[in-house]
């Protein structure tokens, strides 16, 4: 994804598509090189290209993997999806409900903040 006016909900939808497709290459295209990756509020989970490709190259081997968009808000560069997750597929696992807070700058994801239900946060 490139392009100046590229919008945070293009953004959050790209990276969900290649996601579901488990198309690393595609997915990791959506995020900034210094993508931080947190739990809410402020638990930093991993940064930079090299500790997110590695830790979704090992999530997207998991052939069940699936991620439902529920609903989706925006206000400027902010992106906040409710989403439904299977990780190990709709028959042999029980979904997850989280929320995805994307942050975008200069067209690119630039930190996500996840809240998971059942979290303590």
């Amino acid at each position: 994804m490139t392009g100046s006016t590229t919008s945070a909900a293009a953004l959050a939808e790209a990276q969900l598509v290649a996601y579901n497709a488990r198309d690393l290459d595609a997915f990791c295209a959506c995020f900034a090189p210094d993508v931080e990756i947190y739990n809410f509020p402020d638990h930093l989970v991993l940064r930079g290209a090299g500790a997110f490709r590695a830790r979704y190259a090992e999530r997207f081997k998991a052939p069940g993997l699936t991620a439902e968009l529920l609903s989706r808000m925006v206000l400027g560069n902010t992106a906040i999806d409710h989403e439904r997750i299977w990780f190990e597929g709709r028959e042999l696992s029980t979904p997850v409900e989280a929320i995805a807070i994307y942050s975008a700058h200069e067209s690119l994801i630039s930190r996500v903040d996840f809240i998971r239900e059942g979290t303590p946060q």
